[in-house]
């Protein structure tokens, strides 16, 4: 894809390109919120990132732009705590709602949702990850400091409790109640920062362990959406590649034992109870909020998710180990 004027201005600003080079933009393929290129310039490859106002799905989306801003804040605050677990920033550009990251090479760096995907399960794998966002959320608790610089509980509710938590509360009105108290409890926590996309397709399995992108989301609020985001993730997978069940069971509760491992700024039982819950919703989400799992397919599979997901809502456990319990033995009797 030609590049365009706009990013070219900005890498010509920047020193990353020479004279009147017109480089191709390499599109990386599987985001909906942003515009994401390999571009080719004088310094190496590198990526450049570019938010969208009307995300890429079926349902009228949309977001503010001025989220680009807070992604690079979350990339910088992060690494103080993390390092290269994250992307370093070379330059933003807020004018123009875009950036320029440090580029990985699929080459050495596979994208964990393939990696599942493909059967390479590995459940020390997802404890490294669940140490690496621990690590983060424990760098971050309680700083006003850091607080101050992301005021961002309006994109927070565009981006992930409206399309997810209350659209879902829409679809099934006698879980309103449950789904409304629960969007709302989030949107009012303030404990660390807040990535909002733990996905798979967000993480990268490098040579020295994950690497965490995408910080769209980016917010000063509950941890606790973090750990379930991914966990959610994590049982889907059983109905997207059931022969890998086990594994992804197991990387399920190794998630969990390595962020749970790192909580230090409240009780363990405390955050991994509102874990619980909003694992629950964010599943429901997945069939039928406004961002469904686009690998959920199959009518009978969106059906047992709905099925199995609400009622992880009504029967309201405490922990994740009889999450993956109640969601194991549902697939035991599809």
């Amino acid at each position: 894809m030609q590049a365009d004027d706009e990013i070219l201005d900005v890498l010509r600003a920047g020193g990353f390109l020479s004279g009147d080079a017109v480089p191709d933009l390499q599109p990386i393929a599987g985001g909906v919120s942003s515009d994401v290129f390999q571009v080719e310039t004088a310094q190496g490859p590198v990526c450049v990132k570019r938010a969208l106002a009307k995300l890429r799905v079926l349902a009228d989306w949309r977001a503010p732009v001025e989220r680009s801003h807070y992604e690079v804040e979350w990339l910088r605050t992060a690494r103080a705590f993390v390092g290269d677990a994250v992307p370093e920033v070379l330059l933003e550009a807020p004018a123009a709602n875009l950036f320029i990251m440090a580029f990985f090479d699929p080459a050495t760096h596979s994208v964990w949702k393939q990696d599942l995907a493909e059967g390479r399960v590995d459940p020390a794998f997802a404890g490294q990850v669940g140490t690496l966002v621990a690590t983060i959320h424990a760098g971050c608790a309680g700083s006003t400091e850091i607080a101050r610089r992301f005021p961002t509980t309006a994109l927070f509710e565009d981006l992930r409790l409206a399309p997810f938590l209350r659209h879902s509360a829409q679809a099934h009105p006698d879980l309103a109640a449950k789904l409304t108290a629960l969007a709302d409890r989030t949107a009012e926590t303030r404990i660390s920062l807040v990535h909002g996309d733990v996905s798979p397709k967000n993480i990268l399995n490098g040579p020295s362990g994950p690497v965490l992108l995408d910080a769209e989301c980016a917010w000063y609020g509950d941890p606790a959406f973090d750990l379930a985001f991914c966990s959610a993730h994590l049982l889907l997978k059983t109905v997207w590649k059931p022969a890998h069940t086990t594994a992804y069971l197991a990387s399920f509760a190794a998630l969990h034992e390595g962020y749970l491992a790192g909580v230090n700024w409240e009780p363990v039982a405390v955050i991994e109870a509102r874990a619980v819950e909003l694992t629950a919703a964010v599943l429901l989400a997945r069939v039928d909020g406004k961002s469904p799992a686009e690998y959920l397919q199959a009518p009978e599979d969106r059906a047992f998710v709905r099925a199995a997901s609400r009622k992880l809502i009504a029967d309201s456990p405490l922990t994740m180990a009889e999450v993956a319990a109640d969601w194991n033995e549902g697939l035991g009797a599809r």
